[in-house]
């Protein structure tokens, strides 16, 4: 009617209607773990295993369904495998867990200080440290690094910046193949190689920490070759390409320019080898051997580390056996909050290094 205001249609909006609550995930999942627990209870084979597989295959094919039902086809494909890929990172995640959780509540009971201050010396039984392991490792992985890491980087940017010549191609592919051969080596290979040079040029029998550091150093250079390598490829050319306009030579040019931009993925690939190596086992039974003492000289008598006290000490435990088992997991506690550490302290370098943005 003329003169009457009629109210305005209102609009439907396709990007907001039709869309499941933030919640239904989450009350979804909970339920289908529920039912299927509940099911298995009243079958009598109820496990946290089975119990867990058949929530989640519950709770995939309702929540497609229900996300079908209301949202389309096409949101309920996406729903799905966004679930699918989260359910999966939840399962690699829980070998990890599974892991740390078992070392710390294991490793609490003897890590303590004097688990940390004294070595195993005239120790039988209880009592007793790692602290000669701890000072063993420590001091072996640095050698290590120390060898490894001016080898590898100065191969990666070898590899780089001079196989692009005609005359160095060859050489660069087979430097590449060896490079590839390292990398597969087993650990107790490295192990018998370090063993057997220092037999040859200070005696049959040798055990010393410099033979051990060896031994990880030739696990290790592949390492960081090739993450070295990956970092100084992502330097883009423009970068380079600007500093030779300048006049600035080739080698001045990777020292200021190339090596400080990928400077953090350069830490990165070393911490990464350091954590590879760190933890081995085999190849420093055959050369660093083992000590009950504490030796702080890497280039005579054998050299206690934390992956062989633990071994010795969970394979070759006395009469009662509780007071080895727990000083095993103690030091693999230990091993971990080192790796942990180094971790740390490569993070903070690479930040504080890194080309900050804006520059």
């Amino acid at each position: 009617m003329p003169g009457t205001a009629t109210a305005a249609p209102k609009t439907r909006n396709v990007l907001t209607s039709a869309q499941l609550p933030k919640y239904t995930t989450l009350a979804l999942l909970v339920t289908a773990l529920a039912v299927s627990f509940g099911i298995l209870a009243v079958l009598g084979a109820a496990s946290w295993l089975s119990g867990i597989a058949l929530g989640a295959a519950l709770f995939y094919v309702t929540s497609y369904a229900l996300s079908a039902a209301v949202e389309g086809t096409r949101k309920a494909k996406d729903r799905l495998a966004r679930n699918v890929v989260t359910g999966f990172f939840i399962l690699a995640l829980f070998p990890l867990v599974s892991l740390v959780w078992g070392t710390v509540s294991k490793g609490l009971a003897r890590f303590d200080g004097e688990f940390l201050s004294y070595s195993m010396r005239n120790i039988v039984g209880e009592g007793g440290g790692a602290v000669h392991a701890i000072w063993g490792t420590l001091i072996i992985t640095g050698l290590a690094t120390l060898i490894s890491v001016p080898i590898g980087v100065l191969t990666a940017i070898f590899l780089v910046e001079y196989t692009n010549n005609p005359a160095f191609r060859a050489l660069g592919r087979t430097i590449r193949f060896f490079v590839d051969v390292m990398t597969g080596i087993p650990s107790i290979v490295a192990g018998l190689f370090a063993y057997t040079m220092f037999s040859l040029f200070l005696g049959p029998g040798t055990n010393n920490g410099l033979s051990g550091a060896v031994a990880l150093s030739v696990l290790m250079i592949p390492t960081v070759v090739r993450s070295t390598e990956e970092m100084l490829r992502l330097v883009p050319n423009e970068l380079r390409e600007a500093s030779y306009a300048l006049g600035v030579p080739k080698w001045r040019t990777i020292g200021k320019v190339v090596l400080p931009t990928s400077i953090a993925g350069i830490v990165t690939g070393v911490v990464l080898g350091i954590a590879r190596v760190i933890g081995e086992t085999a190849p420093l039974l055959v050369t660093a051997g083992i000590t009950a003492s504490m030796n702080l000289n890497p280039l005579a008598d054998p050299m206690a580390t934390l992956p062989v006290f633990v071994y010795y000490e969970y394979t070759t435990p006395g009469a009662v056996a509780a007071p080895y088992i727990e000083r095993a997991w103690a030091g693999a506690l230990t091993l971990i909050i080192i790796v942990m550490g180094l971790n740390l302290i490569g993070r903070l370098i690479a930040w504080r290094f890194a080309p900050k943005a804006g520059r």
